[in-house]
């Protein structure tokens, strides 16, 4: 589904030129939720800008489902940290912004938006405005925004990270219902262990600016996951285990290599648990 091709950015900056990213190669099958970790400023966020087509790409390429990426596309849903709500919009009219910026029926879609608010626990909340939100409830609305278009990719930037833990787990495991039941591909954005085991089909590690792929983790865990009450507690521990021991390493050396799907002809031909990586590097 998404498919980037020795993809590298760099940004001008007062002193020079400042490289973000650095051969970047890595597959996304339909359907997978794959999460990149990583230290602050290794790119993360720039990457996902790249592939929701807010950011050119210095060198390489980017498809999704086959076609290059030049711009934003209608099917490619993004969600970032914080809500980014219309103040003086309601939460049904909130969620229904997309209908209106792509010029889809609002009637059409209007069923919809009550599906998703009710699915995501927000029933009777359709004419609330979003100050009278909790900032869980808000990216609730936010979520429900994103799919309002049924979206065939998803890609979230770190869209908990301003919530307690409490409600972060909460919402991560809506997450995962959203998941499983639309099957939509997601790349999801985040500097927590925990979070990238309890959401993850595999989880892409960069390393320090500028950012290359160090090493791409399978999560062999069944879901439904959820942190510290989870049957394979065993398995989970030596996944964050390992994916921490990634984060640790200062300068690791590089191994050219293709970062795909678990199951694509690329990742078969790759030997060893740590050799599993891809990229440029």
């Amino acid at each position: 589904m998404i498919r980037l091709s020795g993809v590298s950015r760099t940004f001008d900056g007062r002193s020079g030129r400042v490289e973000a990213l650095r051969g970047i190669d890595l597959d996304v099958a339909e359907g997978e939720f794959v999460a990149v970790l990583g230290r602050s400023g290794c790119g993360k966020s720039t990457l996902l800008r790249m592939i929701a087509g807010l950011l050119p790409v210095t060198a390489g390429e980017i498809t999704v489902a086959g076609t290059p990426i030049t711009k934003p596309r209608r099917d490619v849903a993004m969600l970032f940290q914080r809500p980014a709500l219309l103040p003086w919009r309601t939460v049904l009219d909130n969620v229904l912004l997309p209908v209106e910026i792509f010029g889809w029926s609002r009637a059409k879609h209007r069923d919809r938006a009550r599906e998703l608010l009710e699915m995501a626990g927000l029933g009777g909340f359709e004419k609330r405005l979003p100050h009278e939100l909790s900032g869980g409830m808000q990216q609730r609305v936010s979520l429900c925004r994103s799919l309002i278009g049924s979206p065939r990719v998803m890609l979230m930037d770190e869209p908990f990270s301003a919530l307690d833990a409490l409600t972060r787990e909460e919402l991560s495991g809506e997450l995962q219902r959203v998941h499983m039941d639309t099957k939509a591909t997601i790349v999801f954005v985040t500097h927590s262990i925990d979070e990238a085991v309890l959401l993850a089909d595999r989880v892409v590690v960069l390393s320090p600016r500028p950012g290359r792929i160090r090493e791409v983790v399978e999560v062999t865990v069944p879901r439904p996951r959820t942190l510290g009450r989870h049957a394979h507690l065993a398995d989970v521990a030596r996944i964050s285990a390992e994916l921490h021991e990634l984060l640790m390493e200062r300068d690791a050396p590089g191994v050219p290599a293709s970062a795909g799907p678990a199951d694509s002809p690329a990742a078969s031909t790759e030997t060893p648990p740590r050799a599993a990586a891809a990229g440029g590097r």
